[in-house]
């Protein structure tokens, strides 16, 4: 089942969610042939992906940053606001930079690139499984561009979510109710979302988060 904690069992229940149908087959074929892990089910959007949670509730979900209807850090935070929430590790091409620093704020337990060998995500898996985080470092360049989106009094938010300090610790450092953090952690995101990937960037193109994807 979901876990507010580490995974009590020996084996992780792995959801995997992603929207090319390749891919979700080829990581729930590698789940399959690891110790430790077994997948509980795959989705290729959003919305199904947070209602297949609901049902199996999984110990870790494995989460693709672009999706059909909404993105990858909506489903994030979805799945960190179920009764039972799952963890997440973020799998994304663009898993590095502003976008590592956005899945922070949506609750990512731990960021990994598509281009990582298969072993570094079944181990990424396992460690946030176990309670552990795996962020990759972000440099300061990115930080500063992520940071020049952002209120001003986001930022201690930003701070204390990346050393990874309890939300609920940070609502009572900042005097907040857990309910108006929540709410700004979605508002946080929401300026976040026209920042462009490293491939819109890289082709002079528009921004490609998608639009529409947060809450208003």
């Amino acid at each position: 089942m979901g876990v507010n904690g580490p995974v009590a069992s020996q084996t992780a229940r792995v959801l995997v969610v992603d929207d090319h149908s390749a891919v979700r087959s080829g990581i729930e074929a590698l789940l399959e042939g690891e110790p430790g892990l077994a997948p509980v089910g795959t989705a290729g959007g959003a919305a199904e992906a947070l209602a297949l949670a609901q049902q199996t509730r999984p110990d870790v979900a494995i989460v693709d940053f672009q999706l059909g209807d909404h993105d990858g850090l909506w489903l994030c935070r979805r799945l960190k606001e179920l009764p039972e929430p799952s963890r997440v590790v973020l799998y994304s091409a663009f898993a590095d930079g502003p976008l590592a620093l956005a899945g922070v704020i949506a609750g990512a337990d731990g960021v990994v690139h598509k281009a990582a060998l298969a072993g570094e995500l079944c181990d990424t898996v396992r460690a946030v499984a176990a309670g552990q985080r795996a962020i990759p470092q972000v440099a300061p360049a990115a930080r500063a561009v992520v940071a020049a989106r952002l209120d001003p009094d986001d930022l201690p938010i930003l701070a204390m979510l990346l050393d990874g300090t309890d939300p609920d610790e940070i609502a009572r450092v900042l005097g907040m109710r857990p309910a108006w953090l929540a709410a700004r952690r979605w508002a946080m995101l929401e300026r976040l979302r026209r920042l462009p990937t490293r491939r819109g960037a890289a082709e002079g193109a528009g921004p490609d988060w998608p639009t529409g994807s947060f809450p208003s």
